[in-house]
């Protein structure tokens, strides 16, 4: 069933351009939409498209309000509105509250009869299932895991024993939650195991993404912080700590006991080095590798983008040479007792 015009635009407190009885009942890009689909435009660079569409509605700031051939929704952050409004149009399916027949639950676990659990899922000893949650099929929930309201886990997500959701948590198919850290100690040539005694705590409203990692903590436990976005397949290590509101992309691997600010965004494949820490309002460009702290906000990055490959090799020899030079500089700096003086590099 549709909505009208007229009740998004009171219901969000956004201006109306056109027939307030138009409705609309699902979403689509620009180009491809048509009669009862609701549009965006976020970028002014795709002005072209809106001239273009076939949508009954779009959602744009008041700059292109003017240039919009259908009617249009008017606000200053033309992409929040419309993941707002995309949620009621598409919401997730309805629960359908009981316990699946071939599912498991163990005797002392406490499930809210509110819940819907899957085929397959096992529950185990003490975990808790808060009311209105979905497990979804073959996901395993270890002992004494503790799952807030609202929860959806989708399939085959894999919680470990001890592991506590809030709120509203969504974690994607395949992820895996409190798996030990990969926590060593040498001795002698070899590598000695050193259990893994913490856990992992997840904030309210979370997202975590497919086939995604997060080990459980060494001695303390692994933090999730409220609000945190995380990409599909990612590695979260042991006791990494994970400000409000961040958000990390797809296949960025964070190393054990990184501590990483509020607000900050880290793009796909990244590579953080262990004991670091990041600092709050902090962005990471695609493929950076993070091997130090970074404790102001700001745009940071370690990749040369990509170009021809005839420039590439010349910038990369051109750094060859300045590499080769500064070495030999430094090879003729005087010597103080006996000593190389080593310039500042500051």
């Amino acid at each position: 069933m549709g909505i009208a015009l007229g009740e998004l635009a009171v219901r969000f407190g956004c201006e109306l351009s056109g027939d307030p009885a138009v409705s609309v009942d699902h979403v689509a890009p620009l180009l491809s939409a048509g009669a009862g689909a609701l549009s965006f435009l976020a970028n002014p660079r795709l002005s072209s498209q809106l001239a273009a569409t076939h949508a009954a509605a779009v959602i744009l700031e008041p700059r292109s309000a003017a240039a919009c051939p259908v009617a249009a929704l008017v606000t200053s952050n033309p992409h929040a509105l419309f993941a707002r409004i995309a949620v009621l149009l598409h919401p997730p399916p309805p629960l359908r509250p009981g316990i699946h027949p071939t599912a498991i639950v163990a005797a002392r676990a406490q499930v809210d009869a509110s819940g819907e659990i899957g085929p397959y899922a096992l529950i185990g000893a003490g975990a808790v299932v808060g009311p209105r949650c979905l497990v979804g099929p073959a996901c395993i929930i270890g002992d004494g895991v503790r799952i807030g309201a609202d929860c959806r886990l989708i399939s085959r997500v894999t919680l470990e024993h001890g592991v506590v959701l809030g709120a509203r948590v969504l974690i994607h198919s395949g992820a895996v939650i409190g798996a030990d850290g990969f926590g060593l100690a040498r001795e002698g040539g070899r590598w000695l195991k050193v259990p893994q005694v913490g856990s992992v705590r997840i904030g309210d409203d979370v997202e975590i993404g497919a086939n995604t990692t997060i080990d459980r903590g060494a001695m303390d436990d692994t933090v999730i912080g409220e609000g945190v976005k995380l990409d599909n397949q990612i590695q979260v290590g042991h006791n990494v700590l994970i400000g409000a509101h961040t958000a990390i992309a797809a296949c960025t691997g964070i190393s054990g006991s990184v501590r990483i600010g509020e607000r900050c965004m880290i793009a796909g494949g990244c590579g953080l080095s262990g004991h670091i820490e990041i600092g709050d309002d902090v962005v990471l460009t695609g493929m950076s590798m993070v091997p130090h702290s970074v404790a102001s906000p700001g745009v940071y990055t370690s990749v040369i983008p990509v170009e021809p490959i005839r420039r590439w090799w010349r910038t990369l020899t051109t750094l060859k040479r300045l590499a080769e030079r500064d070495r030999g500089d430094r090879a003729q700096q005087p010597r103080v007792l006996g000593m190389q003086q080593e310039p500042n590099d500051e």
